[in-house]
């Protein structure tokens, strides 16, 4: 394991900033502990030699030395303070990169179980960078900047003193790596098994609400607990190891300070030596092992921090699905177009949906059916962008063009050719379509900031956020709720019902004014009467001319519905599909 991933000063503008302060710090330290040493040699070799010191030389002697031991505890106190500065940024600096660069990978790496271990990384990961910022770098900064400084000192110094450190110093580099080797492993396992136990965790408190609808919330407890033993095996099979490496490391840094002493000891007895430099050159040794030593004691904190900070270039080195830069034509006018679009399943023998093509024409109202797992949400989720298919394409075809590519005379030059989904710039994309999913992201803050998304304090309430309220069976939900519309509710949604949440998505979609409304399953958890409600606003958004496209089970759904498409799913060759293939109506 390298001492520093290259990575980390490349990407992390933070990091990179530090490490020259550091380095800076490690000049200052080396000139201070260098002055220090002569200083305090010096005075104490005067004194013990018989010779007298003026009042002004004792003065002056001690007011230096104060100085120096001042500077050093200030480079003490700045590197402790900008370590943490500089880990906290640097922390934030990844976190937000990863997070977004998980989000831009979409549901298919969601799917595939990527989301779980970053959602680890990011939220605990990660935060093995503090102690490799504030304990292991700047001590690693020192022993590149104040060891070599202080061992060109001790030469002009005392020379046999140098070369006894020079050649006993590289014992203690030696056994980090050795060390280090049998640590990375440790480290990586306690990740790993942490990375587990989150996902576990994370799955758990998802599927806790069915689990007890159907009595079975104390069954994954045992799987949790094993995976929590493992995970504290593993912390402290690291420590072991951690306490291990100090443990060496201070044995050789002191058997090199004895040697060098020793050797002071014997030719000062001798005559071969005065007192200053031996003195001089005792205080130097020990500041030479120092950065080395702490090097030691601080290993197992680079090797967690080192572990998580390559998990996370790891997943940022994913690339992600390639997106176009037209920006989109007005769906208003387009005809959308899936052509045998196929996806397979993350990790799964078959195709879901397989081979799917219809036509989304403008003011069309659309229903998607088909048993569970056939491709009805990927399939929508192709048409958000956010999933590329495995084989076919979606075409957009500005002006309601036909499949011969005749379009009507008012429509541009430059909008006239059909164009592949995956050549668009998906912001403009998105930014006409409603989206109304059965588990909308609902954030901290007020129903009507959720309903408007927006948390900056600033959400009104207008006539047209009522209107849409009442057209999602909304109102009724807000009529009960002890603060009305500033009722404030937590993270995913705390506090609603899932049918609740479920009719604030409607209204978010009915609020938009986009031309394409997208809804999965918007009649589920809701009553007779609140359904009706919905059916009929879906009618009125049909007859305002929006296009509107169903995912749709329930009967009263389809019977609104233009057109009915059915999804299905095919095993691919050699395997049985877990899903069999069946059409809807």
């Amino acid at each position: 394991m390298k001492p520093i991933d290259p990575r980390l000063l490349k990407h992390a503008h933070a990091a990179r900033n530090y490490m020259i302060l550091t380095a800076l710090l490690g000049l200052i330290m080396s000139v201070a502990v260098v002055f220090q040493a002569m200083v305090v040699a010096k005075l104490v070799g005067t004194l013990a030699s018989g010779q007298a010191l003026t009042a002004a030389e004792l003065r002056g002697g001690l007011v230096a030395v104060a100085v120096i031991v001042a500077a050093r505890v200030g480079v003490a106190w700045a590197q402790e303070r900008f370590a943490h500065r500089a880990a906290t940024n640097t922390i934030a600096e990844l976190r937000g990169r990863v997070l977004a660069h998980t989000v831009a990978l979409g549901p298919r790496f969601e799917a595939e179980g990527g989301a779980a271990g970053a959602a680890q990384l990011v939220t605990r990961g990660l935060d093995a960078l503090d102690s490799y910022f504030a304990r292991y770098l700047p001590q690693l900064a020192m022993v590149v900047t104040v060891t070599p400084i202080l061992l060109v000192v001790a030469g002009f110094v005392d020379w046999i003193s140098a070369l006894i450190m020079f050649l006993t110093i590289p014992l203690i580099p030696i056994f980090m790596v050795l060390i280090g080797r049998l640590t990375e492993a440790y480290s990586a396992r306690r990740l790993r098994t942490m990375a587990t136990l989150g996902a576990q965790v994370m799955d758990l408190i998802t599927g806790l609400p069915t689990l007890k609808a159907l009595g079975r919330e104390m069954g994954p407890a045992a799987r949790v607990r094993q995976l929590s033993e493992a995970h504290q095996k593993a912390t402290f099979a690291t420590v072991r190891v951690a306490f291990l490496s100090g443990a060496a490391l201070e044995l050789i840094a002191t058997l090199s300070v004895a040697l060098v002493a020793v050797s002071v000891g014997l030719r000062l007895q001798s005559g071969n030596m005065s007192l200053v430099p031996g003195l001089a050159i005792i205080m130097i040794a020990p500041e030479i092992c120092l950065p080395l030593r702490n090097v030691g004691a601080h290993f197992h904190a680079s090797s967690n921090g080192l572990a998580a900070s390559s998990r996370a270039f790891d997943l940022l080195a994913i690339p992600l699905p390639p997106s176009g830069d037209r920006p989109a034509p007005n769906l208003a006018q387009a005809t959308v177009v899936f052509e045998n679009v196929s996806v397979r399943a993350p990790g799964r023998d078959y195709e879901a949906p397989a081979g799917l093509s219809f036509s989304l024409e403008p003011g069309s109202l659309t229903a998607l059916t088909g048993p569970n797992g056939a491709g009805k949400s990927t399939a929508v989720a192709v048409l958000l962008g956010l999933v590329k298919p495995d084989a076919g394409r979606v075409v957009i075809r500005p002006g309601g063009c036909d499949q011969d590519g005749a379009e009507p005379v008012d429509v541009a030059a430059t909008d006239r050719r059909e164009i592949d989904l995956a050549d668009i710039d998906l912001t403009t994309w998105w930014r006409q379509i409603a989206w109304a999913p059965q588990r909308p992201a609902l954030l901290v803050g007020t129903v009507l900031e959720n309903l408007l998304e927006s948390y900056d304090g600033k959400a009104e309430l207008t006539p047209a956020v009522e209107e849409a309220a009442r057209a999602a069976g909304f109102d009724q939900v807000v009529a009960g709720l002890p603060d009305g519309w500033q009722t404030m509710i937590g993270q995913g949604g705390v506090g609603l019902s899932v049918g609740q949440r479920q009719r604030l998505a409607l209204a978010r979609a009915f609020l938009g004014g986009q031309p394409l409304v997208i809804m999965d399953e918007p009649t589920a958890h809701l009553d007779a009467s609140t359904e009706a409600r919905i059916l009929e606003s879906i009618a009125a958004l049909h007859q305002a001319g929006r296009t509107v496209l169903l995912v749709a089970h329930r009967p009263a759904l389809l019977r609104q519905a233009h057109q009915a498409v059915p999804v299905h799913s095919t095993a691919l060759s050699g395997a049985s599909a877990l899903v069999p293939p069946r059409r809807g109506r």
